[in-house]
C-alpha cells in the first residue's frame, strides 16, 4: 500500500500543479495547506489523499486526468481520449438521438463486418476497423447509459 499511496500522491502534485494551486483552492473549496497534506510525502500524512470528487472537480479543469490516469495504470488498464464531449449539459436530444446513434452505428459496424467476412478472411486492417467501430458503438451506449441515468434521478 505504502508503494500505491506513494505513486497517488505524486499524481495528485501534478493534478493540483496543472491546475495552478489558487485555482485548485477555489475549485475544490480547500486551503493550500489541505491540498498540500494530499500530495505531501511526510509519514504524518500518509494516509490522507484528496477526496475522489476534488480529483473529479480539478481533473475537469486540468490538461490531463492525472490522479484517473494513475488509478487505471494501478489496474494494467488503458484510457483513451474522446474529444466529442457528447456527455456535456444541453448536448445531442437525449435518449430518442442515442437510439437513433445506437442503430446507425449498429449498422456501420455491420458493414464493417460484412465487408471483411467477403473473403472469409478478416485481416489486420479490417480487424482494425471493425475495433474502431465497436469502440464508436460502446461511445454510443456509454452516452445512452448517461442520458437514462439523468433521467431516472
Amino acid at each position: 500500500m505504502a508503494d500505491i499511496g506513494s505513486y497517488l500522491k505524486k499524481h495528485t502534485e501534478a493534478l493540483v500543479k496543472d491546475v495552478g494551486i489558487e485555482a485548485a483552492c477555489q475549485i475544490t473549496g480547500k486551503s493550500k495547506a489541505t491540498l498540500g497534506r494530499y500530495y505531501s510525502d511526510n509519514a504524518e500524512h500518509a494516509d490522507r489523499f484528496m477526496p475522489v470528487d476534488a480529483v473529479a472537480r480539478l481533473e475537469n479543469a486540468s490538461s490531463y486526468p492525472h490522479v484517473t490516469s494513475a488509478l487505471a495504470e494501478l489496474k494494467n488498464i488503458r484510457l483513451s481520449h474522446d474529444d466529442r464531449k457528447p456527455n456535456e449539459p444541453g448536448s445531442g436530444g437525449g435518449i430518442n438521438a442515442d437510439v437513433i446513434a445506437l442503430s446507425q452505428r449498429f449498422a456501420m459496424l455491420m458493414a464493417e463486418y460484412q465487408q471483411a467476412i467477403e473473403d472469409g478472411i478478416i485481416t489486420v486492417n479490417e480487424a482494425k476497423r471493425l475495433l474502431r467501430e465497436t469502440v464508436l458503438l460502446q461511445q454510443v451506449l456509454i452516452d445512452m447509459k448517461l442520458h437514462l441515468e439523468e433521467e431516472s434521478t
